[in-house]
C-alpha cells in the first residue's frame, strides 16, 4: 500500500529537483506516488545510494518500505540476497526472505530529544503535547499516539496540525496506534510532506519501539496498516528490523523534459 516511483540514476546525469519530484509524485498530472526514490551509484561500503523525496519536494532521511523496494530491485538485477543501501540516515543492510519478502535493518532507534530531534529538552516517552505521545527517531522524527481505536480517530485532522508543531523543528511523522495484543498493533500515520498514507515503515518501527517502552507490547510485533502488515523487531542492541512483502507494479520510461525542472 506504500507506493514509490523509483528512478535509476546510477549512470549519472540525472538531476532531480524538488519541483521535479513534486511533479512526478502528483497523482493527476504526474506518475503518482507516496515518495519519489532515486537510486544512485554505489560507494565504498554500500551497493547503492538512495534519495527519498516527498510529494511536496522535501527530502526524507529514511523510508523503510522504499529501502525494501530498492533492495528487491537490486536482488532481481544481481541474483544476490543481501545488499547495503546508503541513505541520509546511514547505511541500511537488507536481505531477501523466503517467499519474496525483504527485511531491512533500520539502524538503532534514537530516543534522546536532541537526536530525534525536538526543539527543546523533553521526556521523549511522554511528550508535552495533548494526547501524551511518545517520540523516537527512525531515520525520521516520529511521534506515536496510543489511542483506543485508531480507525475512528481524526488522524488527518490532527496529523496535519501536529506535523508542524513547534516542538518538531524538522516537522514529524504522526502515528496513531492501537495495541490489539502484545504482538499486534493497528497503525495509521500522517507522514510529513506526504499526508495520510496507506503504510509507513519507519512509523511502524517507531510504534513498536514506543509501545515496548510504554510496556504495552513486546519487542517483536506485527503492525497492520491500511496497505498491509509489517513485522517489526526491536533487538536488544537497539537496532530495529522491518520485514514485509514487496511488489513491482510496472517499469517504464518517462520524459522528464515534460515536467518542471
Amino acid at each position: 500500500g506504500n507506493d514509490f516511483v523509483v528512478l535509476d540514476a546510477r549512470a549519472g546525469g540525472l538531476a532531480v529537483t524538488p519541483a521535479l519530484a513534486a511533479a512526478l509524485a502528483d497523482r493527476r498530472t504526474g506518475i503518482g506516488c507516496d515518495q519519489l526514490v532515486v537510486i544512485g551509484p554505489g560507494e565504498p561500503g554500500a551497493d547503492a545510494a538512495m534519495r527519498i523525496l516527498n510529494p511536496d519536494g522535501s527530502e526524507a532521511g529514511a523510508c523503510g518500505n522504499a529501502t525494501r523496494c530498492v533492495a528487491s530491485l537490486l536482488f532481481a538485477e544481481s541474483g544476490r540476497t543481501r545488499a547495503v543501501i546508503r541513505t541520509m540516515a546511514g547505511e541500511l543492510p537488507a536481505e531477501a526472505l523466503p517467499g519474496g519478502g525483504v527485511r531491512v535493518d533500520m539502524g538503532p532507534a534514537l530516543l534522546d530529544w536532541r537526536d530525534i530531534p525536538l526543539a527543546r529538552a523533553a521526556d521523549t516517552l511522554h511528550l508535552p503535547l495533548p494526547g501524551d505521545p511518545a517520540a523516537a527517531g527512525i531515520g525520521n522524527p516520529h511521534a506515536t499516539f496510543f489511542v483506543a481505536d485508531a480507525e475512528r480517530h481524526p488522524v488527518a485532522e490532527l496529523g496535519r496540525v501536529l506535523e508542524c508543531d513547534p516542538l518538531f523543528p524538522q516537522r514529524a511523522n504522526i502515528g496513531f496506534a492501537t495495541v490489539l495484543a502484545p504482538d499486534r498493533l493497528r497503525l495509521l500515520v500522517w507522514e510529513r510532506g506526504a499526508g495520510l498514507t496507506r503504510a509507513c515503515g519507519s512509523g511502524a518501527c517507531a510504534a513498536v519501539v514506543n509501545a515496548h517502552r510504554r510496556g504495552l507490547a513486546g519487542r517483536r510485533a506485527s503492525v497492520a496498516m491500511d496497505g498491509g502488515t509489517l513485522v517489526i523487531e526491536w533487538r536488544g542492541d537497539g537496532h530495529v528490523l522491518m520485514e514485509g512483502p514487496v511488489a513491482t507494479a510496472f517499469t517504464g520510461m518517462v520524459d522528464l523534459a515534460a515536467f518542471p525542472a
